[in-house]
């Protein structure tokens, strides 16, 4: 058989048996004296069987030791491995498909359903209506939390989760309603100083450290700008001066606390 005749009986093309003779896992045929490859029912098989674990998902490696007999690993042992590959595919899309279900089921909430229950209620517990400072913080920990997947979700929630306690809860929401009355103010606003020690002492320590991990100063001959500044620097940009100093002094008395 010539190549095309090879190739059409196999149900391949003839440039995948070119391919295959090039990386060597399909054997060269004899040549007949013109130079044309000269394909025995042998290669046939061959290339069928190739298609055939090609068809399961083996990477060329793998289809190389399945294809080797006595001088590779056992086929048993590859397919046993590329079933193993299978299954841990399925458990993680098994695991999209329930993430998606619980989506579905707050798809009514907009945006909104695209985070976690446990960050929705932490963020409704925080929200105050008609707050510009309290939809802001609500923006940034919705962005933090997307940006670091499940795992960064989860680390926001339980951050932030003692805030929405009743006892701390009221406190917050007074706090975010001295910010906003900053909106007009100058940095130098004799408020300033003592809503930035509030804020200190309303953040749990937790947080207070996890802060202060995300904008630590870079090591010696590092990057001058952490991801942690950026973070500060985005939500500062939103804010007025005045809010935007009290983040400042706030973050001052944080690093000063966790220092200690």
């Amino acid at each position: 058989m010539r190549i095309g005749e090879l190739a059409a009986l196999v149900g391949v093309s003839t440039r995948t048996v070119r391919h295959y003779h090039h990386i060597g896992l399909l054997p060269e045929p004899a040549r007949q004296a013109n130079g044309y490859r000269e394909y025995r029912l042998a290669g046939a098989v061959s290339l069928a069987r190739i298609r055939q674990l090609a068809r399961l998902g083996l990477s060329l490696d793998e289809l190389r030791d399945a294809l080797a007999g006595d001088d590779g690993r056992d086929l048993r042992e590859v397919l046993r491995e590329l079933d193993a590959d299978l299954v841990r595919e399925q458990e993680a899309i098994a695991a999209r498909r329930a993430r998606l279900a619980a989506l579905l089921a707050r798809a009514d909430e907009g945006s909104g359903a695209l985070m976690s229950a446990g960050l929705a209620e932490v963020l409704r517990g925080l929200s105050l209506d008609g707050s510009p400072v309290a939809e802001l913080d609500r923006q940034m920990l919705t962005l933090a939390s997307a940006m670091g997947g499940p795992e960064g979700e989860n680390a926001v929630v339980e951050l932030m989760r003692p805030l929405t306690e009743p006892d701390t809860l009221a406190g917050g929401l007074d706090l975010y309603r001295r910010l906003d009355d900053l909106a007009d103010a100058d940095p130098g606003d004799p408020r300033v100083a003592g809503l930035a020690a509030d804020l200190a002492g309303h953040i749990p320590d937790a947080m207070a450290s996890a802060m202060i991990e995300n904008s630590r100063e870079p090591a010696a001959g590092g990057s001058p700008v952490t991801d942690g500044d950026r973070w500060l620097e985005t939500l500062a940009g939103e804010m007025a001066p005045a809010q935007a100093e009290v983040l400042r002094l706030l973050m001052e008395r944080l690093r000063e606390r966790t220092s200690c």
